[in-house]
């Protein structure tokens, strides 16, 4: 994909309004120079959520949530960083323009762009024929069988393929040539449609765009008996890539900082219509890497609604296993078995509620798994093993403590390990050592005026690698990064809200530099050397004198 020009990039950032597209997520009101709001990235009572509209900065005192207003649409709108240009540039009406590319390049580009309109003509084509059709007959009455509305339907944009060429025809109409409709995935070798006498369920991506389709049967002399058949894997559609319905619920998962997987399409459509909107479905699929980190970016709390059958499938596990590993909170609800969350979507808070943690949740599968005894408590210590300990760990013990009549001697094996004991600075000291580099660095933002304070510092004088970069990007040493804009959010925010002043702020850089001489005079082994420090040292501490900071509990002293 082509490369959007800096110079565009700026041009977005110049004038999009981050009060406008704050506000889409949640009321703001002035507080002085910024504006406070609840955090749209987590439930609050007290509003914790601070922009800087000037600088177009956003931070979350509560859940940490921070950056710049490219990364604020990243985040509500599930986009990478180019997406959310483009997203930003549509909206605020800025002509984007792209890196120099080849003619190859530039013909790929036109070439995905027309997939994306044809998908998107076939997918109102499909619309029409469920709605007008006299053959769509049977694909709606199907859907009002699921107790499905009509306005539902619409929201999600089902459909229904005639089959036959009737699309293929349509499309060559509008001037989409054979080739364009093979390679979206519309028409068969033969040129037939490929999708014939189903309901289709349009795939889209997080800002919407089409995809592929999902196609149900309806008919038991279907001659592709597959009950469920998907676009063929294309350029644009890989079924491992999309979480079906979250275009329409990347909202809610941020705003609720949770999400709902649910393993089919129909259950999605079903429970939103119940008023449940963090909602999304793997279409049958365990969780990949590729929806995780789809998903990473609006919560980290998963509740999974799988069958009876299904939760016992090692694929499934394997999805389970891969969230839990990239550290996201995980609740199991078990679905009775023959039924799905559609069957059962009056009343499912109440389920989701009952949820079991997925540790508990494990123990017990692979107690019921085991064929004895003594399998079962090797599997459930494995699995235990990876775990710190928590009270959701607690819970999974006592389980397994009881479903296998465990004595206390034998329990004790289940217990984590504990890390052996090492020589460290107290956590006081540190957190005292960290708050300095952190006021010093948030008092250099605000303050240009402190940056020759700042340049006397090396970087070996942080204790983080990213208080290190962010010094070099204050500095302007070094491009401030997208990964550091969060910090540097949080450090704007704290300026205001702690009330660092320029006075604070050339207090904590001078017994940072303190620190750094106590450490290179401890270092030391030339007698020249040290008193030349410790001359220098005196330097420092009389000008914090004169200034009137004091000087005892300096962080790193000895």
């Amino acid at each position: 994909m082509a490369r959007i020009k800096p110079e565009s990039v700026d041009a977005v950032k110049a004038t999009a309004d981050m009060l406008d597209v704050v506000g889409a997520r949640t009321q703001l009101r002035k507080v002085g120079a910024r504006y406070v709001g609840r955090c749209p990235f987590h439930e609050e009572r007290t509003p914790s959520f601070s922009v800087n509209a000037v600088d177009k900065l956003y931070y979350c005192f509560g859940c940490s949530a921070g950056g710049d207003l490219i990364k604020f649409v990243q985040e509500t709108e599930s986009l990478d960083f180019s997406g959310a240009v483009e997203w930003l540039g549509e909206r605020f009406r800025v002509e984007l323009e792209y890196e120099e590319d080849s003619p190859r390049i530039e013909a790929e580009r036109h070439r995905r762009d027309r997939q994306q309109e044809l998908l998107s003509a076939a997918t109102a084509f499909y619309e029409r024929c469920l709605w007008d059709s006299g053959g769509a007959q049977a694909a709606r009455e199907y859907l009002t069988g699921r107790g499905l509305g009509d306005e539902i339907c619409h929201t999600f944009r089902l459909g229904f393929a005639p089959g036959g060429q009737t699309l293929a025809q349509k499309a060559r109409e509008r001037g989409f040539a054979q080739d364009e409709l093979l390679a979206a995935g519309l028409v068969n070798r033969r040129g037939n449609d490929y999708f014939s006498q189903r309901i289709v369920f349009p795939l889209a991506d997080a800002r919407g765009r089409v995809l592929g389709f999902q196609a149900r049967k309806l008919r038991e002399d279907d001659p592709v008996q597959a009950k469920y058949v998907n676009s063929p894997e294309s350029d644009l559609f890989r079924k491992g890539d999309v979480l079906y319905g979250l275009d329409l619920a990347r909202g809610a998962i941020a705003k609720q900082d949770r999400a709902v997987v649910v393993e089919g399409n129909t259950d999605v459509i079903a429970l939103r219509q119940e008023g449940l909107e963090p909602v999304v479905a793997s279409m049958g699929t365990a969780l990949t890497d590729r929806h995780l980190r789809q998903l990473a970016r609006l919560t980290r709390n998963l509740w999974l609604c799988f069958d009876g059958d299904a939760a016992g499938e090692a694929a499934t596990l394997r999805g389970m296993e891969l969230a839990a590993e990239q550290g996201f909170v995980i609740k199991i609800v078990t679905m009775p078995a023959g039924s799905d969350p559609a069957d059962l979507a009056t009343g499912f808070e109440e389920r989701l509620a009952s949820a079991q943690h997925y540790l508990v949740h494990r123990v017990r599968l692979e107690i019921d798994r085991a064929a004895d005894r003594q399998e079962a408590f090797v599997r459930v210590r494995e699995v235990l093993s990876r775990f710190e300990d928590s009270p959701d760990r607690q819970d999974a013990v006592r389980l397994a403590a009881d479903r296998l009549d465990l004595p206390p001697d034998t329990q004790a094996g289940l217990a984590t390990r504990t890390r052996a004991a090492t020589g460290s600075v107290s956590s006081k000291l540190l957190d005292r050592a960290d708050r300095y580099e952190r006021d010093a660095l948030a008092a250099c933002t605000a303050f240009p005026s402190l940056h020759p304070y700042l340049r006397e510092l090396s970087p070996s004088d942080f204790s983080s690698e990213a208080h290190r970069r962010l010094r070099s990007a204050i500095l302007g040493e070094d491009e401030l990064d997208d990964d550091l804009k969060p910090l540097f959010a949080e450090l704007d925010a704290r300026v205001a809200a702690e009330g660092i002043t320029e006075a604070s702020g050339t207090s904590a850089l001078l017994r940072l530099r303190e620190r750094r001489l106590q450490h290179e005079i401890a270092q030391a082994t030339s007698g020249e050397l040290v008193k030349e420090l410790t001359g220098t040292l005196a330097h420092v501490r009389q000008t914090m004198s004169e200034l009137g900071f004091e000087q005892a509990g300096a962080p790193g002293g000895g």
